[in-house]
């Protein structure tokens, strides 16, 4: 009798004492977005402006509100169709880039990035990224067109790229994982649609549901020790802990198919995430990559609270279009196989 009432006793201690540490964490919870007109790094116009004037927002949000309107206008069946050899893009009733420019602090910001020139830094000497290779990477390979209509950025929109085979595709063609950096931190917006998230806190981990490609990011909490090095999953190997009423997660472990500019192997992201107003979650981050690199940099945004659920998305598009994209290719390869053999012949 005297054992189980000790038992029962240690057993309320552990209960209280996992109550208490639950009511001390932040609250996190909640379904967020960070759909934004704000890019991730500064346009040319700004220079060194992190701060954007009153006329410089309107001008963009007014813009963008006219997109929806025109957008939900009824189309035109007589619409010339593209003559340019692409194969177009979603109208602007599918997409949701987001209608604001980010705030933080309610500062309009330039850009998500924070360095002093709102730019991803050059990398070092003798890093085995080069300044060219890391100006073909970029945010979002997205905007919209005139019409609100989704285009690619750069001249890949104009040439058709051939694959030998699935694996050589993005893993957002293969709905593999999210677009841009949506899953993986640093988490950005992909100025596409679906920029919402969940997150969920529990006593041995933090879920943070991304609606993109319906990702799930586990941080594992009451250990800071990552993986071995050899283990490297999708997203990377995130721990967290708390210190006051900041989340602060650390991320290394990135698959090379989720480089960051080029960084990988080395790669280390620490996020904070903490609760500035009901409807408000900062979040701040810091890159490190001392094989790119030769300091940490970084930036921030705040995630707004989503009006609505997050709800099963199911990516299927790369999954059906698949045998027409490699079948085009060897058609391709046919085309130029042929054209070859009759130039030999004259």
């Amino acid at each position: 009798m005297k054992t189980t009432a000790i038992a029962l006793g240690l057993g309320t201690l552990l209960l209280a004492t996992t109550a208490l540490a639950q009511a001390k964490r932040p609250d996190l919870e909640g379904n967020w977005t960070n759909a934004t007109m704000t890019s991730q790094t500064r346009p040319a116009q700004y220079g060194g402006r992190l701060a954007m004037t009153a006329e410089e927002v309107a001008k963009i949000e007014t813009a963008a509100a006219a997109q929806i309107e025109k957008g939900n206008q009824r189309t035109d069946p007589n619409a010339p169709t593209i003559q340019d050899g692409t194969v177009g893009g979603y109208n602007r009733g599918f997409l949701d880039p987001g209608l604001r420019v980010m705030r933080v602090r309610g500062e309009p910001r330039t850009s998500l990035i924070t360095t002093p020139d709102g730019q991803v830094p050059a990398p070092r000497a003798g890093s085995k990224v080069s300044a060219a290779e890391m100006r073909t990477f970029t945010g979002s390979p997205y905007y919209l067109d005139q019409y609100g209509a989704a285009a690619l950025f750069g001249e890949d929109q104009q040439t058709a790229r051939r694959y030998n085979n699935p694996e050589e595709m993005s893993l957002a063609d293969r709905c593999l994982t999210s677009f841009g950096r949506n899953g993986p931190p640093p988490m950005m917006s992909n100025g596409f649609y679906n920029n919402n998230y969940s997150i969920v806190q529990g006593t041995d981990a933090v879920v943070i549901v991304v609606e993109m490609v319906h990702d799930a990011r586990v941080v594992r909490l009451n250990s800071r020790e990552h993986r071995a090095a050899s283990i490297r999953p999708w997203f990377g190997d995130s721990v967290g802990w708390y210190e006051g009423d900041t989340l602060v997660v650390e991320t290394t472990n990135f698959p090379q198919a989720q480089a960051f500019f080029g960084a990988w192997e080395d790669l280390k992201v620490t996020e904070r995430f903490r609760r500035v107003a009901k409807d408000r979650l900062s979040y701040a981050f810091t890159v490190e990559a001392p094989s790119v690199w030769d300091k940490p940099w970084g930036g921030e945004y705040e995630f707004a609270a989503l009006d609505g659920q997050v709800y099963e998305y199911a990516c299927h598009e790369g999954n059906y279009a698949m045998p027409g994209i490699l079948g085009g290719s060897r058609a391709a390869d046919r085309a130029e196989a042929g054209t070859a053999k009759a130039g030999g012949a004259n």
